[in-house]
């Protein structure tokens, strides 16, 4: 399943970088004055466990007459039209260029699949340039940095998207990004709710020291695990306490685990005591959670001695009240020291992971997207003028995002955006994951675009 690619762009975007990097060896010349790479430089080499034939190509230059600009794009189109697909990079520093436009126009007739790589991306000084590069019309563009490495995890998902598309018999049933990938799940809580319980009952093991004395874990410790085929790289934390209540370095260091371990992760299972649902604490470290763009379980622990009605109505209270910016998060009722629900409780784990990477198709999302205006056009802005809301586009997954592009958006509501995301949230089954829409000040990107 080797890929043939091409890598095109305007003179000194970071093409020859980019190339050296996928190499693995410097085989072009990299220089800051521009138009060093003239001729195609082509090698074969493979990017995690896909293979590669990448075509380095001279920068774009438009010239009508018989010179070396003319001779070169010549060089360029010829690698453009063997290649299987095309990464076009264009300068984020710089932003998105007239010959950045004459190329994609130039590109996109092509039909082949297209990379868009916004390179030089290593601060989010470049933000604007990401968004502004919508109207290429080349589809999403990656955040980037050849020379640092950055965006290479999105840039392989990308290519073996498109990869398993062009050869899908060889394909391993999947094209998800995420296919044998560890999911990275953290188990977080108040101390003495039953963390370690649980890691050692999924585990089948006693691999964690517990007790009823609170604070027996002071580090978050990782382990590699395997469920149902999937794995999963399973992290046991330190009990969270209220930050009045820490009272010496020690502690102090293990909360600041806790929180890393909870970030970093991809799903967070917070324990609750039956008997103590979702008080401030709790609730603090879950409202963190969603901040961070985590997907969140709760587990309701010990519930073979909980009083069963009283807790559930209590925690369903919690939710509706306290919790609104993650509608549907999934709610387990477990015994980790009888081993009880264990299997639902992963099953929660797995429907969320898979909805924290959702990709809503295009047409879907637009049709969702007009239907919604049409039932509910957005308000009066500041102007007194209806604000138009034209275009949305997902911009990237774990969590959700949603870039909506307006010609006027002052003063769009903030009552309004969470109207679009709960409607989201339901007409795409994305319910306990946070979703984020940004809207921007920009035209239709596709407007004129064939």
């Amino acid at each position: 399943m080797v890929l043939k690619i091409a890598i095109v762009g305007r003179p000194n975007v970071g093409k020859s970088t980019l190339f050296n990097r996928l190499a693995g060896r410097k085989m072009a010349i990299v220089h800051d004055r521009p138009g060093v790479t003239r001729d195609r430089k082509i090698t074969e080499t493979k990017l995690q466990d896909l293979p590669l034939v990448i075509i380095d190509t001279a920068g774009y230059e438009y010239s009508t007459e018989d010179n070396i600009e003319k001779r070169m794009w010549l060089q360029t189109k010829k690698a453009v039209d063997e290649a299987d697909a095309v990464v076009f990079m264009f300068d984020a520093r710089d932003g998105v260029q007239p010959y950045d436009t004459e190329l994609a126009n130039l590109i996109r007739p092509a039909g082949k699949p297209v990379v868009l790589l916004a390179n030089k991306c290593e601060g989010k000084q470049q933000e604007d340039s990401i968004f502004e590069a919508y109207g290429l019309g080349l589809g999403q563009p990656i955040a980037f940095s050849a020379e640092h490495g950055l965006g290479m995890t999105d840039l392989y998902a990308a290519l073996k998207e498109i990869a398993v598309k062009k050869n899908p018999e060889e394909s391993d049933g999947s094209a998800d990004e995420t296919a044998g990938r560890p999911i990275q799940l953290a188990i977080v809580g108040r101390p003495n709710v039953g963390k370690s319980t649980l890691v050692n009952a999924l585990l089948g093991d006693e691999r964690m020291l517990t007790g009823p004395e609170a604070g027996v874990t002071r580090d978050a410790v990782s382990n590699k695990w395997e469920y149902l085929g999937r794995k999963i790289t399973l992290v046991d934390t330190a009990g969270l306490r209220k930050h009045a209540k820490i009272e010496d370095s020690l502690e102090r260091m293990s909360a600041a685990a806790t929180k890393h371990a909870a970030f970093m992760a991809q799903v967070v299972v917070l324990v609750l005591d039956a008997d103590g649902i979702l008080d401030k604490q709790d609730l603090t470290i879950a409202r963190q959670v969603l901040d961070e763009g985590r997907a969140l379980v709760i587990a309701l622990n010990k519930w073979d001695i909980a009083d069963r009605k009283e807790a559930l109505d209590k925690l369903n209270y919690k939710l509706r009240t306290s919790l609104t910016q993650a509608e549907g998060i999934p709610t387990v009722t477990i015994s980790a020291l009888k081993k009880e629900n264990l299997d639902k409780l992963m099953q929660a784990v797995f429907k969320v992971y898979d909805r924290w990477n959702t990709r809503i198709p295009t047409s879907p999302l637009n049709q969702w997207f007009s239907d919604i205006i049409d039932n509910n056009p957005p308000p009066l802005g500041k102007n007194k003028r209806r604000i138009k809301l034209r275009y949305i586009t997902q911009a990237k997954t774990r969590p959700p995002a949603f870039y909506i592009f307006s010609s006027n958006p002052e003063g769009l509501p903030d009552s309004y955006l969470r109207y679009l995301v709960n409607s989201l949230r339901e007409t795409f089954d994305l319910g306990g994951i946070p979703i984020r829409i940004t809207v921007r000040k920009t035209d239709n990107p596709y407007a004129g675009k064939k």
